[in-house]
């Protein structure tokens, strides 16, 4: 299959077009994490639909002093890449495709959840991404359109913006994909040193540490459910052998109730403990936030929290930043 290579909405819009159309947006750059979802999309529209890789770098979701003019552009490697993966089409607009106009006067705003975390961090940044989302989403015109979990506040606004305001599409969101040591593939990661790749590690090293650390509260969870008696509990919870459990025992088996999941500070500490020590590191790890927060509105978890989270993280490593996070799910029955 030879992928086609499209610059303007009319050339897309006159394409013939049967079977479902599946759209994977980028900015270019494509790496293995890009195939995944051009994959996932193929999957999707079968043998007879359509799937449409968007190539842009949006000038409108970069602040000022972050890395537009440096951003990597390679359309040719994208264009194989995108190919190899099962794309039918490469739409790749300039600026004056999508912004005719110059930059656009109305656009989405991406209210209190844009203001968060990546938002707080980037102001405005959300509002031009949900605007160029917005845009290519009527240019395509898609019947599912696929975004990676990597980038999870962003998907949450995505659907967000698409419910509140009507979208006729299906977003659908696809596991984050990583190298072999961990690290989430990212189009920055090529900004990297070795000695900077090296201290970058840390960020999914921090999220397994929350992670292993909300596992080992879930097992102290369900063994605390599944103990009658007080002193049984606690016994049931000292066998289990991990040495944080083991403290916890006493408290839990005389406080905590089955259904109470264990305490999400407790899954935050463990990540930022990983990140402390990569301050310290040569070069050093600047974190910029860690949280544990509700992928509904991103807004940080309470204690007691009983359902799906995310635990994430940001910071920047040299002059690159990077992000990452992972899903947990607190109180899941026993």
């Amino acid at each position: 299959m030879t992928t086609a290579l499209l610059h303007t909405a009319d050339s897309l819009r006159t394409r013939a077009r049967a079977g479902r159309r599946a759209v994977v947006m980028t900015m270019g750059a494509l790496h293995d994490g890009h195939a995944s979802l051009i994959r996932a999309a193929r999957r999707i529209a079968g043998p007879e639909g359509e799937v449409v890789v968007t190539v842009f770098v949006n000038p409108l979701q970069f602040g000022a002093g972050e890395d537009l003019d440096r951003y990597p552009r390679t359309l040719d490697a994208d264009i194989k890449i995108a190919e190899q993966a099962g794309a039918n089409v490469v739409f790749a607009p300039g600026v004056d495709e999508v912004y005719p106009g110059g930059e656009p006067q109305v656009r989405v705003s991406a209210g209190p959840m844009g203001t968060v975390l990546e938002g707080a961090t980037r102001p405005g940044h959300f509002d031009g991404m949900l605007t160029v989302v917005a845009k290519l989403l009527h240019l395509t015109r898609p019947d599912v359109a696929l975004f990676g979990q990597k980038d999870a506040q962003q998907l949450a606004l995505i659907r967000r913006m698409t419910r509140d305001l009507n979208f006729d599409v299906e977003i659908v969101g696809v596991p984050t994909v990583r190298e072999d040591d961990g690290l989430a593939l990212s189009s920055r990661n090529r900004y990297l040193s070795p000695d900077e790749r090296r201290t970058a590690l840390c960020l999914s090293r921090a999220l397994f540490a929350g992670r292993d650390r909300h596992a080992a509260q879930e097992a102290l969870r369900a063994r605390a459910a599944s103990a009658p008696a007080t002193r049984a509990r606690a016994d049931a919870l000292n066998a289990i052998g991990e040495s944080r459990a083991a403290a916890d025992a006493h408290a839990v088996a005389h406080s905590a109730a089955p259904s109470t999941p264990g305490g999400p500070a407790a899954v935050v500490a463990a990540a930022r403990q990983v990140l402390d020590e990569a301050a310290r590191l040569s070069p050093p790890l600047e974190l910029d936030y860690v949280a544990l927060v509700d992928p509904a509105d991103f807004t940080e978890v309470r204690p007691g929290h009983t359902g799906d989270a995310v635990l994430a993280v940001a910071a920047k490593v040299g002059s690159t930043r990077l992000i990452d996070n992972l899903p947990l799910t607190f109180g899941a029955a026993v």
